[in-house]
């Protein structure tokens, strides 16, 4: 029997098996039903749909950005979505982490190169030691976009030829494509492919529910 990549705890929240190994990593991607008791430890930021990343050193909302970073113990980074990717980042050779937020223009944008990039800077980390979990996202079953959002991805789908119309997209795939390409190894990487679209009573959607719709909190910490 394969190994459960994903799981869902009691408190309505998803984990992923390769991180909840690290006993000195706290994380979660949340649901509509998560109550998260951590406000007093996060760090987040004004999310702008960029490639842009910040240190955190502190808790409370540091600035726009669709990442962050740290190697603090004690604090939490978090990210909200309601359909585009929630990543969490951990590096277990210099006990760092990071938080993503990414639709289709951060990943246009970079925004996961750019992290690795920094984590590098910051820490030393190297992409190939990285545990790096994709959270629930729009699905390709329910992501259909428009000739100018879909030839942004040709270079990533090279054996796509339906990428000049109106198509539907796989951003978690993209994602993957792209951390590999960075040089994070595949039985690293965990992709948890559940539609935040398709399960409504789990999950919020913006695609489906609209602008108005709430937002899922997802966190990744050092623990103290």
């Amino acid at each position: 029997m394969a190994p459960v990549a994903f799981f869902c705890s009691p408190e309505a929240i998803w984990r992923a098996a390769l991180l909840a190994r690290c006993e000195w990593l706290e994380h979660g991607f949340g649901t509509r039903q998560t109550v998260w008791d951590a406000s007093e430890r996060l760090a987040s930021a004004k999310q702008i749909h960029s490639g842009r990343c910040l240190y955190a050193a502190a808790p409370g909302r540091l600035g726009e950005a669709d990442a962050l970073i740290t190697d603090r113990p004690g604090l939490l980074l978090g990210v909200r979505t309601a359909d585009c990717l929630p990543l969490l980042v951990a590096d277990p050779e210099h006990r760092a982490v990071a938080a993503i937020h990414a639709g289709w223009r951060g990943l246009v944008a970079g925004i996961l190169a750019e992290v690795l990039r920094r984590m590098a800077e910051r820490f030393g980390s190297r992409p190939e030691a990285l545990l790096v979990a994709v959270g629930p996202a729009i699905g390709s079953c329910c992501y259909e976009v428009g000739p100018e959002v879909a030839a942004q991805f040709r270079q990533l789908f090279p054996e796509r030829e339906d990428l000049c119309g109106r198509t539907r997209l796989d951003l978690a795939e993209a994602a993957r494509r792209q951390l590999r390409a960075a040089g994070v190894r595949e039985e690293r990487l965990a992709v948890a492919g559940i539609c935040t679209r398709c399960r409504a009573e789990e999950f919020y959607s913006w695609r489906r529910d609209g602008p108005r719709t709430g937002r899922m909190l997802s966190v990744i910490g050092i623990r103290a």
